[in-house]
């Protein structure tokens, strides 16, 4: 009994090894069959959306965006606005650098100087120093003073490059206005159109099931159900290319909103709360106040302007002034006495001298009066360039005008064209029951239906941008 038991733990203990290898080796295939899928960032990206996928539309309630917030949101991750918020900046810390180079500066530097000795003389191998061991512990103050100085050519020409990067990020954000404008209305159109083709493929399903019953009474022929049929068809295919242009739209405003590429969002149909347009008078004053174009050109001609005396300031001395105090001696102390003059007893060490520099520009072969030349043609660009932008402004004006106001006033027609097609197809549809319409008068009805229900929320989406292209310009209104 006892050899049979052991017989038998033996054999057990045999069968779980075995089944723990199989378990072992199960696994590891896994391991190598799933290091063969995406790795690396891409894998990185991949899993956690499809992960916030599910818990969002499985446990989060969608996130419901305004315009203000889809605006908001965009300016907190467009790369393009965050560079040129960046610049400004930048340029922000470029004035705080020219105007402390106009003002004195303070250095302090500690140097222990250890010479070689020959033996001999007191001073050491090198006639510079009057020991082998030399202290220099000083505070610095220096300034230059120049044409450039007085002049404050250097500080006002950072302060130009200032106005145009913080014009150039208004630039941006305007921009990035309309960009946005454009994504967020075009979601709300496909919305509305994909409901539309959900209401079409609706009415074309009853359509082609009251042909049926009327063909059971006898009252239609079987073409119309044939027409029907075809018209079902066509309106299954509209409504999964809605459905897809929907889904397009949103991944669209999708990537402009979120950093993580989030879907689980709903935004505001505020479409039929259309604001009002100003006057061509109002906006040209607003223009001739807000433009950010205009006001970057004239900030680059001012930058020129600057630059243009910068260069002619290089033709003119320089005198720059280095006053320097402290301790310069054979001991790290306020008195001790000289290497070189030790009979002379302890002296005193601290004290200062002052270094004045004179630099006359004699001859540069010709590089300074290049540089001068460099910066009156940068400034003759500038003024072309003003003038352009001032015309490229008044011609941008009365074109975006022009597109906001007719916008507007084609958007009462689209509603009344709306509202006359559903009226239509009421109508068409109860003149069908009664046999005095034919299956084209019923198919154009909803056809037209569809067409100006989709024409009336591309206009309004129209003029939502046309309004945000003319605030491009004006600023908001």
């Amino acid at each position: 009994m006892p050899s049979n038991r052991i017989r038998f733990d033996g054999l057990k203990l045999t069968v779980q090894l075995i089944v723990a290898l199989c378990l072992t080796g199960a696994a590891a295939t896994g391991q190598s069959r799933g290091a063969a899928g995406p790795s690396g960032p891409l894998k990185a990206q991949l899993a956690p959306s499809a992960k916030s996928t599910v818990s969002s539309s499985n446990q989060d309630a969608p996130l419901t965006l305004t315009l203000e917030d889809a605006l908001r949101r965009a300016r907190m991750y467009s790369p393009q606005f965050q560079a040129a918020v960046t610049a400004a900046k930048m340029a922000r810390e470029n004035v705080v650098q020219s105007r402390a180079s106009l003002l004195p500066s303070a250095d302090y530097t500690m140097q222990d100087l250890t010479t070689q000795g020959n033996g001999i003389l007191p001073s050491g191998r090198f006639v510079t120093n009057d020991g082998v061991h030399v202290y220099r512990a000083w505070g610095v103050f220096r300034q230059t003073l120049s044409a450039d100085t007085f002049t404050l050519a250097g500080y006002r020409r950072a302060t130009a490059a200032e106005d145009m990067a913080r014009a150039q990020q208004e630039i941006a954000r305007r921009g990035l206005n309309v960009t946005v404008t454009a994504a967020y209305y075009g979601l709300v159109v496909a919305e509305r159109q994909y409901a539309t083709a959900q209401q079409s493929l609706d009415h074309a399903q009853r359509s082609l099931k009251v042909s049926r019953e009327l063909e059971k009474g006898g009252e239609v022929a079987h073409s119309d159900v044939i027409t029907f049929e075809i018209q079902d068809n066509q309106q299954q295919q509209a409504f999964h290319e809605a459905k897809l242009a929907m889904e397009n739209a949103r991944l669209n405003l999708a990537v402009l909103l979120f950093p993580d590429f989030n879907q689980n969002f709903n935004v505001v149909d505020d479409l039929d709360t259309f604001p009002p347009l100003p006057t061509l008078v109002d906006v040209m004053n607003m223009a001739a106040a807000a433009n950010p174009e205009v006001r970057t050109a004239m900030a680059a001609l001012r930058e020129s302007r600057y630059g243009v005396s910068q260069a002619r300031a290089a033709f003119l001395p320089t005198l720059s002034f280095d006053v320097d105090y402290g301790i310069e001696a054979n001991a790290l102390a306020l008195q001790s006495r000289a290497s070189a003059f030790p009979e002379a007893g302890r002296l005193p060490n601290l004290g200062f001298f002052v270094t004045a520099t004179l630099s006359v520009p004699v001859w540069h072969w010709g590089a300074t009066l290049s540089k001068l030349r460099q910066a009156e043609y940068q400034r003759r660009q500038a003024r072309a360039d003003l003038s352009f932008a001032q015309r490229q402004v008044l011609k941008n004006l009365y074109s975006y005008y022009n597109e906001a106001r007719t916008a507007r006033a084609e958007l009462s027609t689209l509603e009344s064209s709306a509202n006359l097609a559903a009226e239509g197809l009421r109508l068409n549809t109860l003149r069908y029951k009664a046999g005095d319409a034919t299956v084209l008068d019923l198919l154009n009805a909803e056809n037209t239906l569809t067409q100006a229900r989709d024409s009336y929320a591309t206009g309004l989406a129209r003029y939502r941008v046309a309004l945000a292209n003319l605030q491009t310009l004006t600023g908001s209104f």
